[in-house]
């Protein structure tokens, strides 16, 4: 079992971390010199915690994938109400997958540690929905999982809509927009 970091190496780690999404999402070839600059550490720092790319690469995966599950959970999928839940959840990982735009959406970055905490994502999703069913906000005969992959598709195409004057999305309307269209379609509605 891996010693804790100090907490000044888990700075740095997650200076690192962070400087890495956003020069990758750049720059997908920089080198580890340059993250390190944009961390404000030394190239000998970034090698001393992430022994080459690939390394450095699968713990910005496993870090951000972990962000993604904590923010689902910071939603309260369990117990708050199942709309709100849905809509908080939606919320969540909007930002969440917003900030952290090249390595969720990087295939390269998935390892097994990374699969493992994807899988529980999935597991979540899932308990939420089925949640939702049985509240009535889902029809009683819904396909829940692909109801759960029209819902990932919905949040990836929220993400990708422009949004005037802002580079970073109003995430509580974009869930919005999510939410009804996954509860309610396109369709016309009677009042």
């Amino acid at each position: 079992m891996a010693r804790p970091l100090r907490a000044d190496a888990e700075r740095s780690v997650r200076a690192i971390l962070e400087a890495a999404e956003q020069v990758l999402s750049h720059d997908s070839g920089a080198s580890m010199e340059q993250i390190g600059d944009a961390a404000g550490v030394a190239r000998t720092t970034v090698h001393r915690r992430f022994a080459n790319r690939q390394t450095l690469i699968d713990a910005l995966a496993i870090s951000a994938i972990q962000q993604l599950a904590e923010a689902i959970e910071e939603g309260r999928p369990d117990t708050a109400p199942p709309l709100v839940a849905l809509y908080r959840v939606t919320a969540n990982v909007l930002k969440t997958k917003n900030a952290w735009k090249f390595t969720l959406g990087n295939p390269t970055a998935d390892t097994s540690a990374a699969a493992l905490i994807w899988e529980r994502i999935n597991t979540r999703c899932m308990d939420l929905l089925t949640r939702a069913r049985r509240e009535g906000l889902l029809d009683a005969a819904a396909d829940l999982e692909w109801t759960r992959q029209v819902y990932y598709a919905l949040m990836s195409a929220a993400l990708q809509r422009p949004t005037p004057g802002s580079e970073g999305a109003d995430t509580d309307a974009l869930a919005e927009l999510v939410v009804d269209t996954l509860l309610h379609g396109a369709g016309r509605r009677t009042q």
